[in-house]
């Protein structure tokens, strides 16, 4: 198991919960207090939850301590799955957005919209793309570049990750790190996890000074030409928007890139009905899950 699907990407959030292996599937969970309380529930690794086998998630979430309130994830959009397979094991299975796929067995020169193609050029014209030789020794740099990046668009908790997180990432077997120079000065970087012939954009942040010069079309471009005849898909990931309508900044910009879209379904299972009640005494008037949580990543 590699990449997200591994026990060291699970031990990498330890600080955000403790971790649960789930024996049958593979797959793991992170254990987490419920602010205020002295409850827990359990949710999956951000921002995706893997496994080997899917058929045998809900006997492993059946076997669950009895503590917990309630299970959440956002499955694996390339899992060996149906929704229909979700829905077994889930009591909420809603599409939570969609993700922007490369296909990167079509010529490389082809991919992207005539825009994109032009402004990869342009930002190619004055940026160096290369491949960390060393990402461990990147995880400074990198805490410092994503950070920047989170504090401009106040991103909080799981999703800020730490420096002890990026530490423990970019220590992973197998994770691809793309950097983005300019004169001999950093301005952006990508991290990248192959899952099978699926390569999943993990994280990417540039400098203001990237932002002014293209630097992320330049490593998306430069992303595409690598992994070509490593991969069959590349994963962008999805826009900043809950809805599936994708009109957020971020997801037109990747639907620039896309060849086609895949469906993302967000899962949510009570474990124990009177401790989620408790919590979130019925009737509860709202659609978010867990109930109690909702606002969180507000």
């Amino acid at each position: 198991m590699t990449g997200y699907a591994s026990r060291a990407y699970a031990e990498s959030l330890a600080e955000f919960g403790k971790l649960i292996h789930l024996p049958r599937c593979g797959g793991h969970l992170l254990r987490r207090p419920v602010p205020g309380t002295s409850e827990h529930d359990a949710m999956g690794c951000y921002p995706l939850f893997f496994c080997a086998d899917w058929n045998a998630l809900e006997a492993d979430l059946a076997e669950l301590p009895r503590q917990l309130a309630s299970v959440s994830l956002v499955a694996d959009p390339f899992g060996d799955h149906s929704r229909e397979l979700l829905e077994s094991a889930f009591d909420v299975v809603n599409p939570f957005r969609v993700h922007y796929v490369v296909d990167l067995e079509q010529p490389t020169e082809k991919i992207g919209s005539k825009h994109h193609r032009r402004e990869a050029r342009k930002a190619l014209e004055k940026i160096q793309v290369e491949v960390c030789q060393d990402p461990p020794g990147f995880s400074s740099d990198w805490n410092n570049l994503y950070q920047a990046l989170a504090q401009r668009h106040d991103i909080r908790g799981i999703r800020a990750f730490s420096r002890r997180a990026f530490e423990r990432q970019l220590a992973i077997p197998g994770i691809v790190v793309h950097q983005a120079w300019l004169g001999g000065q950093l301005v952006g970087a990508q991290l990248f996890f192959q899952q099978g012939d699926v390569v999943h954009c993990h994280l990417g942040a540039v400098t203001e000074e990237g932002y002014e010069t293209g630097a992320f079309y330049a490593l998306d471009c430069f992303s595409f030409e690598y992994f070509a005849g490593r991969a069959r898909k590349l994963d962008l990931g999805g826009g900043t928007g809950l809805d599936s309508d994708g009109d957020d900044g971020l997801s037109r910009y990747k639907k620039g890139w896309g060849s086609e879209t895949r469906p993302v379904y967000f899962c949510g299972r009570i474990a124990n009905r009177a401790r989620y009640d408790a919590l979130a005494p019925p009737p509860v008037a709202t659609s978010y899950f867990p109930a109690y949580r909702e606002g969180e990543f507000s």
